[in-house]
């Protein structure tokens, strides 16, 4: 509190008015002295031309005079003594010891040489009481009808004065101090409340809370910088936000690198793998072949069919990474369009019907009637292709392969199930990853790559529609979503 720009301001304006204050005090403590002194000579003088205005009438009696004498404008209550140097005095005080003193000083004016030789009327001078610890002034001089004249006034009376007004402004003015201190402290509360409030907001700018917000109230420079704050807020959260957006973005790009690395070892891992053993069986047996190891038809006949069936699973795991490679960077565009689904189905299951007998598989088909939805055909083809040869593959023997077709709202789901072993729930989200298998002694029964559903994932991504897997009470279900309305 005391280090802010409120309680200084307040100090050093109270100290600046009490510096003042105390420089005027001095000041007019010794100066209103001076000027009560004046003020009793004038007042000395202006009684001596009363009274002398009073004589100037000859004709008045004692009484008359004496009447004039209490008529006098005297403010300082001051002693008059007037005689006419025989017989006669004219007082205002009943004092012997003042008509002594007053007598005494008229004989000192009469045998003054320097006063009779000047010319003057009067002369005013001050004197000391050391017998009465105190002082006065003295008017002594001569009437214009030759009386002569002594005014006293106290020295006392003109000090009581000064030290009264003294005092009463000593008061006024500690009173005028503090008035002043209340004043200052609210209107400097006035003009650094706003700063104050700039510094909170510009506190919690600096900790990146970029709601605060300056109120601003005024239009002047303060204002100016409330409303200059309010912008830089504004300035410092768009540009931190484009800062986190390119560190992300950054940060996305060297994950998405780190991945692409990961990708390419891992493919280059899965396909020397699922090329080893079809290469080493067709190098085997073309040598047999080579070397005439059974030179009877029905041995050639074997060996060619084994090198052609292991050549055909090589063309067709290539292919399958050529498409999955295209979906994923983007390469194959998806072409919208309107086609029948259950059609579509029908005619992929009828190109099944000799593995289905051979495993005894019943198959359940979804209705003749037409089904029609939006998307691309030839990639909603290899993703139901790659579903129904994966349940095939996977179904019990004697078991049930099912399709059916699900409306949703503005959507139709299409489930292929199959009887049979579960899946782990953790192996669940790892099967669209290219070349896994959940057969981890990738047994060569089967034939799969492990790319089909990889391809499911990048093309059902492509048209930005639901797909995934869950298990069943009887087995497994595989399930994609297509929109039946092109709104």
């Amino acid at each position: 509190m005391r280090h802010s720009i409120q309680f200084r301001l307040t100090i050093v304006s109270i100290f600046s008015i009490g510096a003042i204050i105390l420089v005027s005090w001095i000041l007019y403590h010794r100066g209103s002295f001076f000027l009560f002194e004046a003020e009793a000579k004038e007042n000395l003088e202006s009684l001596y031309h009363q009274v002398d205005a009073l004589f100037a009438h000859s004709e008045w009696s004692d009484e008359e005079l004496k009447i004039g004498f209490e008529g006098l404008s005297n403010p300082n209550n001051a002693i008059i003594v007037v005689s006419d140097g025989v017989s006669k005095i004219y007082t205002t005080t009943n004092e012997k010891g003042m008509m002594f003193d007053s007598l005494n000083s008229m004989t000192k004016l009469i045998t003054n040489p320097g006063f009779l030789g000047s010319g003057r009327l009067y002369m005013v001078e001050e004197h000391q009481d050391d017998r009465m610890k105190t002082g006065y002034y003295d008017l002594t001089g001569f009437l214009g009808n030759g009386y002569m004249i002594v005014i006293r006034t106290s020295m006392d009376a003109i000090n009581n004065s000064a030290e009264f007004t003294n005092r009463t402004f000593l008061y006024f003015s500690l009173s005028i101090m503090l008035v002043a201190a209340i004043v200052i402290s609210c209107i400097s509360w006035y003009f650094t409340k706003p700063i104050h409030d700039m510094a909170i907001v510009a506190r919690r700018m600096s900790n990146l809370d970029f709601n605060a917000r300056v109120r601003v109230k005024s239009k002047d420079e303060i204002g100016e910088l409330g409303d200059t704050m309010n912008r830089l807020s504004v300035k410092l959260e768009s540009t931190i936000s484009e800062l986190k957006t390119a560190n992300n973005e950054l940060h996305h790009d060297i994950e998405n690198k780190n991945q692409v690395d990961e990708m390419r070892k891992e493919f280059l891992s899965h396909v020397s793998h699922e090329l080893k053993t079809p290469i080493a069986l067709i190098q085997g047996y073309a040598e047999g072949l080579k070397e005439s190891i059974n030179d009877d038809p029905e041995s050639r006949d074997f060996y060619c069919d084994v090198i052609m069936d292991e050549a055909n699973k090589m063309n067709n795991m290539v292919k399958k990474l050529l498409s999955l490679n295209e979906l994923e960077f983007g390469q194959s565009q998806v072409k919208m369009g309107r086609f029948d689904i259950a059609e579509l189905i029908r005619n992929i299951c009828s190109t099944s019907d000799i593995l289905l007998e051979e495993k005894g598989v019943t198959l359940e088909m979804p209705p003749e009637e037409p089904v029609y939805v939006w998307a691309d055909e030839f990639l909603i083809e290899e993703v139901v292709m790659n579903y129904v040869t994966n349940a095939i593959h996977y179904v019990s023997q004697n078991g049930r392969i099912s399709i059916r077709l699900v409306p949703l709202e503005k959507e139709l789901q299409v489930v292929v199930f199959n009887t049979g072993n579960q899946i782990p729930e953790d192996e669940l989200d790892k099967l669209w990853i290219k070349f896994y298998k959940v057969d981890k002694a990738r047994t060569r029964e089967y034939g799969g790559s492990g790319v089909g559903l990889s391809i499911v994932a990048a093309a059902m991504e492509g048209h930005g529609k639901a797909y995934g897997v869950r298990n069943v009470s009887e087995g497994v279900e595989f399930y994609f979503n297509l929109d039946t309305d092109i709104s």
